[in-house]
């Protein structure tokens, strides 16, 4: 049998010796635990064979360190025959230190209320390991145990274990299948027994976060009692701990952090972290506000932006922005850390971090959550990893029983799904606070992923002050309000040390309160001048017809059109491919007429040229959904990928398109959160099908219409949303048009309807060039794509100027003209076609380009050649309960002359989008094209 089985695993390819650590660690964990490991692995171990007397085998790792012990002690060593009760008792040691490593956090003290109720686990208990009180002094090899010690006595490794996994940390790494990894966090939590010795200076520093966090919230509820605040109580140790991360940030060469954050403890980290001047929020407290652009903000929403001195130089600090909607902000965060790395030209995330702050039932409970932990190992939307902090309070408004707020033992579970390690951390022990705050950044810097920091709190008021939470809560409010704050716990614990007396303690809140009477800045780290990280000062107070100049010379744009339609040789482009960059190659030479593809390249092309960088994401941006874009061109021979918009010149502005995850709302937030930290840049994002942007409609309309509104917030961010009716169903026809004219107010944003490739071209070139950053909403094309009429000459492009109406382009006399249609993108084809088919002189078709801001000066020019005319029409392809019709028809009414009629053609009102059969839709779509051309008697 021995033989058979040796054969079988010669033969094996995946046991060849280029797997030889992979198997090594199955066979290890299969020693642990059989069940660990997937069935047929176990039969393999299973079947290897036995060494007479040795019941358990002993893993190859512990061999090596003994073996490597021995090299270093070159002392005489005296060999001992062992039996097999040693070698057993040995296995199970090493077994119950795996144990505590698995599991120990399912023991640790993690609760500063007391209340959790923890089911007894039975492998962190010697019984379990067949280990008796009679092993307890004898002395034992502790394996990888990172203590410093070959050996230890039983009861003092026992000790050890529990010291370091189940005192105020629970430490969650073994689903981490980096073996690097989860040595390197056995290390920094093993040697130090999970309780570091922290210096004087250190601990009053603590004691002094812990101060200032108690002492704000003791002044608000005094000086301005009942009034919202969603206070910290209960979690003060965030402020030190954030303080903690951003001085070892520094001291690691970090020159930026971004803060997302929601409503509990905002107000407490603007002032007592990013040192905003107590002063303006005790105005804002009292409805005392400077001069008001915009409709503003409630306090806890507000960003803020400083600069903070560490011993390793100023880090800047930026608290992102926020709506109430919980969660949508980590995304955010996540893209403007991209952009600031991106401007500092750094690819490993050593000069940026992002840190976000997640409440536990949000955490758990909010799907953006995940799509964000998706986006943090990609090529698009990697940053570095984030520091992921959850103040745990342990209850959503008024839901706290576990089984209805998630269905995992953790809030915090879901951060596995990236192999992020995961620290619960009483927050009743600030040092221990401190400490995992600090090996959750080295872990990140090192190794360039998420972690989770779960800080296990309380919340000492209702979900807001004016709030009752014993209505839903009262075991649970009946401790809160015997249990002594954070502050007065630790400067109990330093007084028994001997670091501070009593009377010192009081003295630091009073000095700290002396402070806010004051008014002045409380956080002596920050620095009193700070410098923004862009300069958007060109960007402020210009409409958007601002002036700028379009035009391009027909020869640059033949020497551009010749560069992005050429690849090298040895690439050997798919055949459809091939043809696509044959036709351009024809466009450059002037032999073609410019497609919708070709426009869109130039634009881009143009803009890098100048040294604009460009940056477009989206599901399947690279090649474009409709087969049109082809950025990227694969070789068919080794799948390697060159794209001709990074190969214009040396100096040019980057372009990088990435085809994106498979979300709308988290990389569209995160999209936004780039674009408004890089004004110069043009940032796209495209969505696979117009429809499926409501996907991410949170983003749409908490950041994209209102942030300038609300926070002052400009953006320059394009979303391209296809957008058709060609019988494809509801879920392929509409991008939903209509939602996004409804949020439309006070030139907020952009929404054009492009037409030609002349069009699109100008109003790309247009976001960028002009020095306006609003968002811009574009309905783009599906069948226009390859349209034989929707095609553009050089020359046209080259004037560079983006209508936003276009008046009719056939020969028509307007004196004859009896009806005037507006329209606005494919279907004004579908009209030209049948209107010429018909051969009617007598109907005037006028396209809308631009559907918002809405482009009055251009509809009175264009009225004025129609002022005889008294039958007006508005043709749409979307219901008439969609679209365009009911947002945009007072526009038309105000610019059509007095007395005239304005009616509707277009599909009847519906729940759905579209129809799902072709038959239904090629009759409806003729029908409203031949109502939109005929003239009623």
């Amino acid at each position: 049998m021995h033989e058979g089985v040796m054969k079988a695993w010669l033969e094996s390819s995946h046991l060849y010796g280029g797997n030889v650590a992979y198997v090594e660690e199955l066979y290890e964990a299969y020693l642990d635990d059989a069940t660990s490991v997937p069935e047929e692995w176990r039969e393999v171990f299973d079947q290897l064979p036995k060494v007479d007397g040795v019941d358990v085998d002993v893993k190859h790792s512990q061999v090596r360190e003994q073996f490597a012990e021995l090299a270093k002690n070159k002392h005489r060593e005296v060999v001992v025959a062992a039996d097999s009760t040693s070698d057993a008792k040995q296995v199970r040691v090493l077994q119950l230190i795996n144990a505590f490593r698995f599991r120990g956090h399912q023991n640790a003290n993690l609760d500063p209320l007391g209340l959790w109720k923890r089911e007894r686990v039975r492998d962190l208990e010697l019984d379990y390991h067949e280990l008796t009180d009679a092993d307890l002094d004898k002395e034992y090899n502790v394996g990888s145990f990172a203590c410093g010690k070959e050996t230890m006595k039983l009861k003092d490794l026992y000790a050890a274990l529990k010291n370091t996994y189940c005192g105020s940390i629970g430490a969650e790494y073994m689903h981490i299948t980096s073996t690097e990894e989860k040595r390197w966090l056995q290390q920094r939590l093993e040697s130090t027994f999970s309780k570091p010795q922290f210096s004087k200076e250190a601990k009053l520093r603590i004691l002094k976060g812990l101060t200032a966090a108690d002492g704000l919230e003791k002044y608000l509820s005094a000086k301005f009692p009942g009034a919202k605040r969603f206070s910290l109580e209960g979690g003060d140790a965030l402020v030190p701990m954030l303080k903690e991360l951003i001085h070892r940030a520094g001291e690691s060469g970090q020159q930026e952090a971004v803060i997302g954050m929601a409503h509990r403890g905002r107000l407490n980290v603007l002032v007592n972290v990013l040192g905003k001047n107590p002063q303006v929020l005790f105005d804002e407290f009292a409805g005392k506000y400077g001069e008001l652009a915009g409709s503003g903000d409630v306090k806890y929403h507000m960003g803020y932006s400083s600069d903070f001195a560490t011993q390793g130089g100023d880090v800047h600090m930026a608290l992102a922005f926020n709506p109430s909607h919980l969660e949508i902000v980590n995304p955010v965060v996540m893209g403007s850390v991209r952009a600031r790395l991106d401007r500092l030209g750094c690819k490993t995330g050593s000069k940026a971090l992002p840190i976000t702050i997640h409440g536990d039932s949000a955490i758990a409970g909010q799907g953006v959550v995940q799509e964000t932990f998706n986006l943090s190992q990609t090529r698009a939307f990697g940053v570095g990893g984030t520091i992921r902090i959850v103040v745990n309070n342990q209850v959503g408004f008024t839901t706290s029983k576990q089984e209805d707020v998630r269905s995992t033992d953790y809030c915090t579970d879901i951060a596995k799904m990236v192999q992020a390690p995961i620290f619960h951390v009483n927050s009743d022990d600030p040092e221990a606070v401190a400490f995992v705050t600090q090996v959750a950044l080295d872990f990140r810097n090192q190794f360039r992923r998420d972690v989770v920091i779960d800080l296990v709190c309380y919340r000492r008021h209702g979900h807001n002050e004016a709030d009752e939470p014993n209505a839903t809560q009262p075991l649970m409010y009946q401790k809160i309000k015997k249990h002594p704050v954070p502050r007065q716990l630790y400067a109990d614990q330093l007084a028994l040390e001997g670091i501070i007396s009593a009377d010192e303690a009081k003295a630091l809140a009073d000095e700290y309160r002396n402070g806010l009477d004051n008014g002045k800045c409380v956080v002596e780290e920050i620095k009193p001048d700070t410098k923004h990280s862009s300069d958007w000062s060109k960007f402020v107070g210009h409409d958007w017809d601002v002036a700028y100049d379009p035009k391009l010379s027909v020869d640059k744009l033949k020497e551009l059109a010749e560069k992005v339609s050429t690849y090298p040789d040895t690439h050997k482009a798919q055949s459809r491919v091939k043809k696509i960059y044959d036709d351009r190659k024809a466009m450059a030479k002037g032999e073609k007429q410019l497609d919708w593809g070709m426009a869109e390249t130039l634009a881009y092309a143009t803009l890098v040229d100048e040294g604009v960088d460009v940056r477009m994401t989206g599901q399947d941006s690279g090649r474009g959904t409709f087969f049109h874009r082809h950025a990227v061109v694969h070789n068919q021979q080794d799948a390697s990928t060159y794209i001709p918009l990074q190969d214009i010149h040396e100096k040019q502005g980057t372009f990088e398109v990435y085809d994106s995850v498979l979300s709308e709302e988290a990389v569209l937030a995160f999209e936004y959160g780039y674009a408004t930290a890089e004004p110069t840049s043009l940032v796209l994002w495209e969505a696979q099908f117009g429809d499926f942007a409501n996907g991410a409609q949170v983003v749409f309309d908490q950041f994209l219409s209102s942030g300038e509104q609300k926070w002052g917030r400009l953006c320059g961010l394009t979303m391209l949303l296809p957008h058709g009716y060609e019988g494809q169903g509801p879920e392929h026809s509409s991008a939903r048009l209509e939602r996004y004219l409804q949020l439309c107010a006070d030139h907020n944003m952009q929404v054009c309807v492009p037409s030609t490739p002349a069009q699109v071209y100008a109003m790309l070139r247009r976001q960028s060039v002009r020095p306006l950053r609003r968002p811009l909403i574009v309905m783009t094309p599906k069948s226009l794509l390859r349209h034989p009429l929707a095609v553009s000459s050089i020359e046209e492009l080259a004037e560079g100027v983006f209508h936003n109406m276009i008046d009719e382009i056939d020969d028509i006399d307007p004196a004859n003209v009896k009806r005037v249609v507006f329209c606005s993108g494919k279907v004004y084809y579908e009209l030209l076609q049948e209107r010429r088919k018909q051969e009617l002189d007598d109907v005037a078709i006028v396209r809308v380009e631009q559907l918002y801001p809405f482009p009055h000066q251009e509809m009175d020019e264009i009225m004025a050649r129609y002022q005889h005319v008294k039958d007006f029409v508005w043709c749409q392809e979307e219901p008439q309960n969609q679209g365009a019709w009911y947002c945009s028809q007072h526009h038309f009414w105000d610019a059509i002359p007095a007395g005239a009629n304005l009616t509707y053609a277009g599909r009847k009102a519906s729940a759905a989008p579209a129809c799902g059969y072709m038959s239904t839709h090629t009759k409806e779509q003729n029908a409203l094209v031949a109502d939109a051309l005929t003239i009623k008697k």
